[in-house]
């Protein structure tokens, strides 16, 4: 291929990412004003919880005792393949091939499911503004045109619509937030709404799945460690600052929607409007214009979203296929742009053979298509964490370096325990997150695809380990042309899978 003038063999395109752009593509993962205009009034309608802002709050720190530990990791893994690599190299090679399976299912569904959000969105808002009726899937095939182009694009042009469109969408939310607090039901603001005495009753497991389908992408800033100009020390650096700004930001504008409607009020008004509850105030306090702009922004959140999770995606395909744990062709760059060429085009295929296989199946773009799938994938991103933080733990036992003991065991061994818990919360509450009249059994497929997944990828690195050891070797590690920054990989540890099964 490298004879090829569009594909390359020469791996992505170092030192073009700085802090800024990580922060970016985290935060723009989550998408504040979809997270605020469907995710938070979702929650509330859910789970009659009126003190759920502060489940944002909750997550964030378990988050943050996560990121301890894999910032401390990620001064010596520097893989486009992210917590795939980290697996590897604290679980052993056959379950980061594992960790790769559940991330590929994980961020798949929800870039996907993301495309009959968009689809809805848009479709409802050209046919109210503009007179233009067209079915959703109309809208979802032009935005994945869109991203797919994007996607073959410099990763620095991704990252600069990402910083416009996401600065835009939280300026939206800051004027929304200002609105509620000028105009607080009953005339005085309450706390009622980040009260713990509320937030732990009735309804907080619905809130925690709620919560932990807004940190989704919450890897982002991992997954873009070889284009960083300072891999060493700008991807501890974004996460911190974006699990820092994501969970004060939602839980401060949760907050606010429970002083604009009245804590006790918040459920109902959310049942019945929906997203309606913050563009309709945006309309009677700040002019139909702003509320015109704002519901733009949150299509462009949407948009934004699509953008990280097809980006993410591309990088893991070309991490596996770059060590040929799946078909080498995966492993192809742009000669021009240095984009992961291959797997963003894989990645568009899939997408617009699901999404357009539920619209010619008739079902809904919202209720099944998004709802389905986000769920999905949020069980997938805990797995996925909960493996990585134990990773850690692996990872520095018997290594020497500078990190502390609350960096190389105590915090990651606590996060691991703490995602453990979030994870089986999810779990015996996932029916929170579907529609009343859903089938009974999605309660336990959807969860169960991600799981599968993982289990799938952990029988695919055994048969590695016996059929191609070449291959299995090199899983996570430094490939044989250096493609890594020098230094960034210590020498690889005995694989404890292997030796388990010896």
């Amino acid at each position: 291929m490298s004879s090829d003038p569009f594909f390359s063999d020469g791996g992505l395109r170092r030192g073009r990412l700085g802090t800024a752009h990580l922060v970016f593509f985290t935060v723009a993962a989550s998408a504040p004003l979809t997270v605020l205009g469907g995710g938070v009034t979702t929650m509330y309608a859910v789970s009659g919880n009126i003190g759920a802002a502060l489940g944002y709050v909750l997550l964030a720190a378990v988050l943050a005792i996560f990121a301890t530990g894999y910032a401390a990791m990620s001064r010596y893994v520097a893989n486009a393949g992210a917590f795939y690599a980290y697996i590897a190299n604290g679980l052993g090679r056959a379950g980061g091939v594992a960790g790769s399976a559940v991330a590929l299912a994980a961020y798949n569904a929800i870039q996907i499911g993301l495309y009959g959000l968009f689809g809805a969105v848009m479709s409802g808002f050209m046919s109210d503004k503009a007179g233009l009726d067209l079915k959703w899937w109309v809208w979802a095939l032009l935005a994945w045109v869109f991203i797919g182009v994007l996607g073959v694009l410099r990763i620095d042009l991704n990252a600069s619509v990402l910083a416009v469109l996401l600065v835009l969408e939280c300026v939206a939310v800051l004027i929304f937030d200002l609105v509620a607090f000028a105009h607080p039901a009953g005339g005085a603001v309450t706390t009622a709404g980040i009260s713990p005495g509320h937030l732990f009753g009735a309804g907080f497991g619905a809130v925690l799945a709620f919560t932990i389908a807004s940190f989704t992408g919450f890897e982002s800033g991992a997954i873009y460690s070889e284009e960083v100009r300072d891999p060493r020390r700008t991807v501890a650096r974004a996460t911190y600052i974006a699990v820092a700004f994501t969970g004060l930001f939602y839980a401060f504008s949760a907050w606010a929607l429970t002083v604009l409607t009245g804590p006790e009020n918040a459920p109902q008004a959310s049942a019945e409007a929906g997203p309606g509850v913050i563009f309709g105030a945006l309309d009677q306090y700040s002019g139909a214009v702003v509320a015109d702009i704002a519901n733009v922004l949150f299509i462009t959140s949407v948009l934004a979203a699509l953008l990280s999770f097809h980006n993410g995606v591309a990088r893991y395909l070309f991490a596996l296929g770059r060590e040929n744990v799946l078909p080498r062709f995966l492993g192809a760059t742009s000669s021009r742009s240095g984009a992961p060429v291959a797997g963003s085009l894989v990645q568009s295929i899939l997408a617009v053979v699901v999404f357009v296989g539920f619209a010619m199946s008739g079902r809904d773009p919202v209720i099944d298509l998004f709802t389905w799938l986000s769920g999905s994938a949020a069980v997938g991103v805990v797995l996925l964490m909960t493996l990585t933080s134990a990773s850690v733990v692996g990872f520095f036992r018997g290594r020497g370096g500078p990190e502390s003991a609350w960096q190389r065991a105590i915090a990651p061994a606590l996060g691991t325990v703490l995602l453990t818990a979030v994870l089986l919360v999810l779990l015996f509450n996932f029916d929170a997150l579907l529609a009343p009249d859903t089938a009974g059994y999605l309660k336990w497929l959807l969860p169960a695809i991600p799981i599968v997944a993982g289990v799938l990828g952990l029988i695919w690195g055994g048969v590695l380990r016996t059929s191609r050891p070449d291959t299995y070797r090199r899983i996570g590690q430094l490939d044989e042309e250096g493609l890594h920054e020098p230094g960034l990989h210590s020498a690889p540890e005995p694989d404890r899978w292997a030796r388990s099964h010896r």
